[in-house]
């Protein structure tokens, strides 16, 4: 399962997760992209695109005009939510910059060590729900490891799914630590996709 579905979708993406500034910031954007109704593919894409097009950290994003956010997130084929999510964008990194120094690091210390908290932070961000902190933090936990294991109730279906434990601790054993947020990528993938439930029936088989 995670040879074949565990790549997570910051990798898939380019992002090179650090717990430094610009890669945090990064996933935040793709955390936000994947919340919407629209195809992982197609946020991932557009993950690359805002990054080509050089909006990498919450300053560059704010500076952009309106409709530099709008051309790079249809290049990516997010144009479905793209006037919106342009402006969602440029609020995000402002507030991002007002409240946070442009430091999604200082988000974790504003949770003083609650992780229950950094949902509710996080939610701060203008179009970033549940879902999409969510997503963020299956992500994150590789560089914050006080969230281990992070495994949601979307992971937990995907795990339902497949036969595996349904409980995030039992569930977490199965992998080496540092292979969570693999595991939970895979796990969701499976949640989502009944092909992927499939294939790894037919890998388990083989």
């Amino acid at each position: 399962m995670l040879d074949a579905h565990g790549r997570t979708y910051a990798e898939e993406a380019g992002i090179r997760l650090r717990d430094t500034p610009q890669p945090l910031y990064r996933l935040l954007v793709l955390a936000c992209l994947l919340s919407a109704r629209i195809r992982a593919s197609v946020a991932v894409a557009t993950a690359r695109s805002l990054a080509d097009a050089g909006l990498k950290d919450p300053r560059r994003m704010a500076d952009a005009s309106w409709q530099r956010r709008v051309d790079a997130l249809g290049a990516g084929g997010y144009r479905r939510y793209d006037e919106r999510t342009a402006t969602q964008l440029g609020e995000g990194a402002e507030l991002l910059l007002d409240r946070y120094g442009g430091d999604v690091r200082r988000m974790r210390v504003a949770a003083d060590g609650d992780t229950g908290r950094l949902p509710e932070i996080l939610q701060e961000i203008p179009g970033l729900g549940p879902a999409g902190a969510g997503i963020f933090l299956r992500e994150v936990q590789g560089v914050w490891p006080e969230l281990l294991p992070y495994l949601d109730d979307k992971a937990l279906r995907g795990a339902a799914r497949l036969g595996l434990p349904d409980r995030p601790g039992p569930l977490a054993r199965l992998v080496d630590p540092e292979d969570t947020p693999a595991l939970a990528a895979a796990l969701v993938r499976a949640a989502l996709d009944q092909e992927v439930v499939e294939d790894v029936r037919r890998r388990a088989e083989e």
